[in-house]
């Protein structure tokens, strides 16, 4: 008798952003879609210019390394740099079709914060884009999850806590304490970042 071996796809979901600078926000919706949606594994995709924000305040190298400190401590947690290896302007559909042409055995799930459901029908090539991965909508408060696109939903506590709220206590000199982890923290202090 040949045993048949069952291969199961790792189930991956994707977070991109600026990460500039990471915070507990992004941990938190990275752990919750983790969870709730059994996935195995997360990969943080920093992107190199985001298609719909003005360019990032740091370079691309501290975002990295900033990413690095603030997952260090969760074994499922990962970087991935597709997006900045191919610089210039990222949208998803063309990071989605590189990943599934170069990870065959994985299926993959894209993770958006509540505000970014009712935007999905402006994405790039949305259609096509939602035929090949599932989206995680992460529930905020004040936004409706109502999408002609499916969107799997996963509560999010209220943490209200942005990059740009960061960045703008850094440069009034105020604490950022709690909003992000202590080797990030360091990290911006010991590079002068935002200031």
């Amino acid at each position: 008798r040949v045993a048949i071996k069952m291969t199961v796809n790792k189930r991956i979901g994707l977070l991109g952003g600026t990460f500039d600078p990471p915070h507990y926000g992004h941990m938190l919706m990275a752990e919750r879609a983790y969870e709730e949606m059994n996935l195995d594994e997360i990969w943080f995709i920093p992107s190199y210019i985001p298609p719909h924000k003005a360019e990032a305040k740091t370079d691309v190298s501290d975002r990295i390394k900033m990413l690095e400190l603030a997952i260090v401590d969760r074994h499922c947690f990962y970087i991935e740099k597709l997006e900045i290896e191919r610089q210039g302007k990222s949208f998803t559909i063309d990071t989605i079709k590189e990943l599934q042409k170069l990870n065959q055995d994985k299926e993959f799930f894209f993770i958006i914060g509540g505000d970014m459901v009712d935007y999905l029908p402006k994405w790039h090539r949305i259609d096509e884009l939602s035929k090949l991965i599932t989206f995680i909508g992460l529930k905020r408060q004040g936004f409706t999850m109502d999408s002609p696109y499916p969107v799997r939903e996963v509560d999010m506590p209220v943490m209200e806590i942005s990059s740009t709220d960061i960045r703008n206590r850094i440069e009034k000199g105020k604490s950022i304490r709690y909003l992000t982890s202590q080797r990030v923290i360091d990290y911006i202090k010991e590079k002068r970042l935002y200031q």
